[in-house]
């Protein structure tokens, strides 16, 4: 059989990363795109994959970043530029003839969603499926790592958190359950074209349950102590935070509050083979990222 080749954007990130070790181990070739040649590119290097430089909103730097690629993974940051860089990103897989995508998409994605990043979201989500090339997109709920973000208020690590999501659900999913859910729809598209999928962890949690379940797994007290969303915004304004990011924020609060993040399913461990980590496993874990 001849080597199948895939195409990781953001591959450094927090799924890509873990997308591209996992195609790696299962003996594929990788090609990572990455923005500059540095220390992080060269690591991707010594792990078995190739890299390329290379911007996704630069049409023909992600064209020549899919040559002879069979299927890629497309994911951008948290900035401006979403819908440019996934017409790129369709466009030049059309042209190179790549075969399937995966979408990075996220749980509030919709037409009539308050943020506008998850309008965007949904736009993609469109986009990609007008472009003709199989996708998939997939849409996580909370990710798990949002315990271990840098935010205004959000101490976690000094034992408190603060987010204006009232007594709202979810159950959250780790990063690497993604990452491997990536690789293993990259892997295995078939079947799973135009599908969207909703990604959670194995548990349904408030936040003060999530507080005593770090207490539990870290020894240390741990506590949920709920903002409105205009005393969130305010503290995000004050920190001088990216705009779009505040009004995101702001409408993701609501959204949680209202349900939208809420809910499990069994599609990680029907993709993967394994169930996704619990919010104590990720904490074990990452136990070091919680240090104070």
């Amino acid at each position: 059989m001849a080597e199948r080749l895939f195409l990781i954007s953001g591959a450094t990130g927090t799924t890509g990363r873990v997308a591209l070790a996992e195609l790696i181990n299962r003996g594929h070739r990788v090609r990572a795109l990455v923005h500059h040649e540095d220390a992080r590119a060269e690591h991707l290097r010594s792990v078995g994959a190739e890299t390329t430089i290379g911007d996704l909103l630069d049409l023909d730097q992600v064209r020549a970043a899919m040559d002879g690629v069979e299927g890629g993974y497309f994911v951008y940051p948290f900035r401006d530029g979403l819908v440019d860089a996934a017409a790129r990103f369709a466009q030049a897989a059309r042209e190179a003839g790549v075969k399937s995508i995966v979408n990075m998409s996220q749980r509030s994605a919709r037409r009539d969603a308050r943020s506008r990043a998850a309008r965007d979201h949904f736009i993609c989500e469109q986009l990609f499926d007008w472009s003709g090339i199989p996708t998939t997109h997939i849409r996580p709920t909370f990710f798990a790592e949002w315990l271990i973000y840098n935010l205004p208020g959000w101490r976690v690590k000094e034992g408190v958190i603060r987010f204006p999501l009232a007594s709202g659900r979810h159950a959250p999913i780790a990063g690497e359950d993604q990452g491997r859910v990536v690789a293993g729809l990259l892997e295995n598209p078939d079947g799973h074209e135009g599908k969207v999928y909703p990604l959670f962890g194995p548990i349904e949690l408030d936040h003060h349950q999530i507080a005593e379940k770090l207490t539990a797994t870290l020894g240390r007290k741990f506590s949920y102590q709920p903002m409105t969303i205009s005393d969130f915004r305010s503290l995000m304004e004050g920190a001088e935070m990216n705009p779009r990011f505040i009004q995101h924020i702001q409408a993701v609060a609501q959204d949680y509050q209202d349900g939208i993040f809420a809910g499990t399913n069994d599609i990680v461990e029907r993709i993967t083979g394994r169930k996704p980590l619990s919010i104590e496993q990720f904490v074990g874990i990452n136990r070091a990222k919680f240090r104070r």
